[in-house]
């Protein structure tokens, strides 16, 4: 059985990842801020396990690690993530920018660098973190959205780094854009609904070769520009 390591899974894509790899029969572990509070992770029994995890929090990850201890994971999916109100050039202030880096950039790294043993044991050996086309420098034609824009595109480089540093361990690291998803972050006017989203990146993580190791992949396996 494949094991795949969730974060964010209270809800959105999340819960509906957790939702469609336990279905296919899968480990999930699935990681939550609160646990208690997330009913609709409780709802779904088969093959889930129910982690708390505060990704902006070193010492839960570390307390996720020795919980974790030496199982395979195959795939983790970093897809904990905020996206901060749009702000205005010159009443943005410092902590904003560091708090969404700690969710959105620091948290993807410091997880694949606990987990590193785990992702190299199992069979898949695949680190997917979910980024956003506003990531992408080149096709920044609107500017704003500083902080989410600045956080997506270090982790764009940092998967980059991964994805060069990991390769003699046979680790493939991807970014991923899902799409604009009908979530709480996308807005019910978006365009993709977390289904179709997450059933296209799954087809394109099952498809992964070494060769698309350190790829900028849109949910239905095109490339983006960085």
């Amino acid at each position: 059985m494949h094991t795949v390591l969730i974060t964010g899974a209270n809800r959105g894509l999340g819960l509906e990842m957790v939702k469609q790899y336990s279905a296919d029969g899968w480990q999930v572990i699935a990681c939550c801020r609160d646990p208690a509070q997330a009913d609709a992770l409780h709802k779904l029994k088969d093959n889930i396990k129910i982690l708390q995890l505060d990704v902006s929090d070193a010492h839960s990850i570390k307390d996720l690690s020795r919980h974790i201890g030496d199982q395979p994971i195959d795939i983790l999916l970093n897809n904990a993530g905020v996206l901060p109100e749009d702000q205005v050039f010159g009443t943005i202030e410092a902590e904003l920018l560091i708090e969404t880096f700690k969710v959105n950039t620091v948290a993807p790294f410091i997880l694949a660098e606990v987990l590193f043993k785990n992702i190299a044991a199992s069979r898949l050996k695949i680190i997917a973190n979910m980024s956003s086309v506003m990531g992408s420098i080149a096709q920044n034609t609107s500017g704003g959205n500083y902080a989410y824009r600045s956080t997506k595109a270090a982790l764009n480089a940092i998967t980059k780094s991964m994805a060069i540093d990991l390769k003699a361990q046979g680790i493939k690291v991807v970014v991923l854009h899902p799409g604009w998803v009908q979530t709480d972050m996308g807005g019910p006017n978006a365009s993709v609904t977390p289904e179709d989203s997450v059933k296209s990146i799954r087809k394109v993580l099952s498809n992964l070769s070494p060769a698309d190791s350190g790829g900028f992949l849109r949910y239905d396996g095109s490339t983006l520009t960085w």
